[in-house]
């Protein structure tokens, strides 16, 4: 097993990993969507006048779509299927008003999933210097050879890592660094629980770490996977993955200065 993802399973089951852990994705529910009052306003009179084509429409406008319907996103992107379409607006129509005004407004300010506010949280953990330096702009970055943290986008690190790395790979990074002489590129991802998005989550970070390129390359991985268990996660970063760098961003700043 890779030593730092045997640190990581050590971390996660011997000490307040979890506590510790909330330090980097502090996933702190969000309070419920907003819905613009003009266009409540819109809902509630064309539900009122029985208007179809005019519910739907002003429906289609707020954040959330209050019905899961694999119609729907073809609808708010294109506009001019609405009108195209009348049996599938009478179908979306006659759903909405079975669920009456109550549950619609309850179902359009429904908060976000915990997992897409994750996204951003392990940038905005490095950015506020945990791993011993401050992320600079890519200027900055590329001027010297100091130890440093690029400070970008995640498609920007892609395209910097392509020109100057060698990186072919279609994902984007969450990071890029210099660290003694060295760079280092990786992925991160907080796997929350096992199975379906998750797995493909973990595949991504895993295919980033297997990467061929002129840098180190890390798979910066948290949750379940530490978990000592049968599932598929846990197995492979124990037997399938001896090679790659895994480990949880709690470690990062331990192998970030040893390389």
């Amino acid at each position: 097993m890779n030593y730092w993802a045997k640190l990581s399973i050590e971390y996660a089951n011997q000490r307040n990993y979890l506590d510790d852990l909330f330090s980097v994705y502090p996933t702190i529910p969000n309070g419920i969507r907003d819905v613009d009052k003009n266009i409540w306003e819109e809902i509630e009179k064309s539900f009122k006048k029985q208007d179809n084509l005019k519910l739907v429409e002003s429906v289609l406008k707020l954040k959330l779509f209050p019905i899961k319907d694999s119609y729907v996103a073809y609808l708010k992107r294109d506009k001019t299927a609405i009108k195209r379409n009348p049996k599938t607006i009478d179908r979306l129509s006659g759903r909405l008003y079975e669920m009456g005004l109550d549950e619609i407004f309850e179902r359009a300010t429904e908060p976000k999933e915990t997992n897409r506010q994750i996204g951003p949280l392990f940038g905005r953990w490095i950015n506020k210097g945990s791993l011993g330096i401050k992320p600079v702009p890519l200027k900055k970055f590329i001027s010297s050879d100091e130890n440093a943290i690029l400070d970008a986008k995640d498609n920007e690190m892609m395209n910097f890592a392509k020109e100057h790395l060698k990186y072919k790979h279609k994902k984007g990074l969450d990071l890029v660094a210099r660290f003694n002489g060295k760079y280092v590129i990786g992925e991160a991802k907080f796997l929350t629980d096992f199975g379906g998005h998750q797995n493909a989550q973990f595949n991504d970070a895993i295919s980033t770490a297997k990467t061929k390129v002129d840098a180190i390359t890390v798979a910066i991985l948290d949750g379940v996977l530490y978990i000592p268990s049968k599932n598929k996660m846990h197995k492979s970063i124990i037997k399938d993955y001896k090679n790659q760098n895994i480990m949880s961003a709690l470690v990062l700043r331990e192998f970030l200065y040893q390389i």
